[in-house]
């Protein structure tokens, strides 16, 4: 019965418009549209301004609007001088700009129902607004403020202190955060290895002149990417034309990933030991990273079924054998612009932990050595095109996809571009994938009562 009654919470408009028998990817009857708007529906449109700012849309129709400002100015750019600077940075959002204070732009983003946030990842700083359509301009002139023209007031610098220490307590709770960390730290000697967290020594010594040179370096038109959804692409080119040209040139390059391999164990008192083993993978947009995809899956990314037992999960039903204790086990991918890690994410009990983990390990070795049916790449092709599509249902997911494509290539792949080069990937593309891991030098990173952890040169 609760998959009935769900059925009523059906966004209205969506509901009313089929009633009317009108298109759902149309404009409703009344809906305020941008003057001269008249590009096809639920098309994305791209385009690069002379100056390398890209502009990428999607005009759904939506009564509400959101916008994103993509920057390649994640922790990777940071130096040893000004580690943790981008850590500040986020938390700098709502500080005091050249043209609003800090209470204006709280009240004015409040007054409209809108909502202003800042994710950032190894790679890039997302600044990110929502606002009903007719809301459009207000919101618009407080995001370019907190992007283009930051104060970065010492005194306010110096009052995120204790904004910073909370961060990172809250992240410190987490062995997941913990451990995904320590691994980048063991994996890379450089760029990625640096973390999402301001580390303790810079605590409190990032000045404002920090903030400043690194958003001078990094914060140039050519480094940015500008998406909208439910936004006239003629109207957010006019506002970057405008407003984001602010600088030019390629700003900070910044140093080209070295993996390394090597080990960190975080040891406590938790009876669940929390543990990661990786190779090196391949780039983002790569075939090669397509095929690390596709074997993610094949392996286990996550349950397809709430608390479901997993029955196809080949390192589910690997590490079963190896232990009856409780256990999760998962695929491990991550691709950045320049390297890549691929390998096993293995939670368990301290006593189980070297069962578990090495059970993990020898499930990639069978499909490196050719332990993969047609019908289980099949599978997992599937899994993984339904989870990239699934991602694009929310506005959120959405506009991630389009703002990162946007921003490594200056284009977009639709969808279907992208599931054909996902059924392209052979049995022997994923293959070669899992032996690329088998064969590659580890790193590991390991959290927990590490009693009965192999050391990564044991594995």
């Amino acid at each position: 019965m609760k998959g009935i009654r769900g059925i009523t919470q059906l966004s209205r408009r969506f509901y009313a418009a089929a009633g009317r028998g009108q298109s759902l990817v149309q404009p409703l009857t009344g809906l305020q549209l941008t003057p001269g708007a008249f590009h096809h529906y639920q098309d994305v449109h791209v385009t690069r301004l002379p100056s390398g700012l890209v502009i990428a849309s999607l005009e759904n129709y939506s009564p509400a609007s959101k916008i994103g400002v993509f920057v390649k100015a994640g922790c990777r750019y940071e130096t040893p001088e000004n580690v943790g600077v981008t850590h500040l940075l986020r938390l700098a959002s709502n500080l005091t700009t050249k043209g609003a204070s800090a209470f204006k732009i709280c009240r004015g983003v409040e007054a409209v129902g809108g909502n202003l946030s800042v994710t950032s990842s190894r790679e890039n700083m997302v600044y990110t607004v929502d606002c009903l359509r007719d809301d459009f301009d207000t919101v618009m002139e407080f995001l370019i403020n907190v992007t283009t023209a930051p104060e970065f007031r010492p005194w306010e610098v110096l009052d995120l202190t204790p904004r910073v220490i909370l961060d990172k307590a809250q992240a410190a709770q987490s062995p997941q955060i913990g451990v995904i960390e320590s691994l980048h730290q063991a994996a890379y000697k450089n760029a990625l290895c640096n973390s999402l967290y301001c580390p303790d020594h810079m605590v409190g010594n990032i000045q404002s002149e920090h903030l400043h040179q690194f958003v001078q370096n990094n914060f140039t038109s050519a480094r940015m990417a500008l998406v909208g959804l439910g936004v006239d692409h003629d109207v957010l080119k006019q506002v970057g034309e405008q407003f984001l040209n602010i600088r030019s040139g390629a700003g900070s390059a910044g140093a080209k990933a070295q993996y390394r391999g090597g080990e960190v164990r975080l040891p406590g008192t938790s009876s669940l030991v929390h543990a990661a083993v990786v190779s090196q993978s391949a780039a983002a947009g790569t075939g090669e990273a397509l095929a690390f995809s596709v074997l993610q899956h094949l392996l286990g990314a996550a349950p397809n079924v709430k608390r479901g037992a997993a029955v196809s999960n080949k390192l589910v039903q690997g590490v079963a054998k190896a232990t009856t204790d409780p256990f999760d086990v998962s695929a491990f991918n991550a691709s950045y612009s320049d390297s890549g890690l691929f390998g096993v994410y293995t939670i368990c009990q301290a006593a189980a932990a070297a069962e578990v983990i090495r059970a993990a390990v020898a499930q990639v070795k069978a499909v490196a050595d050719g332990g993969v049916t047609a019908a289980d790449l099949t599978r997992a092709k599937a899994q993984l095109k339904a989870h990239f599509m699934m991602s694009l249902e929310t506005s959120e997911g959405l506009l991630e996809a389009v703002g990162a494509q946007a921003l490594a290539s200056g284009s977009h792949q639709s969808t279907e571009e992208i599931s054909k080069n996902i059924d392209n990937v052979s049995l022997n593309d994923v293959a070669n994938a899992a032996k690329k891991f088998v064969t590659g030098k580890k790193s590991m990173a390991s959290s927990g009562n590490l009693i009965n952890v192999p050391f990564v040169d044991e594995i």
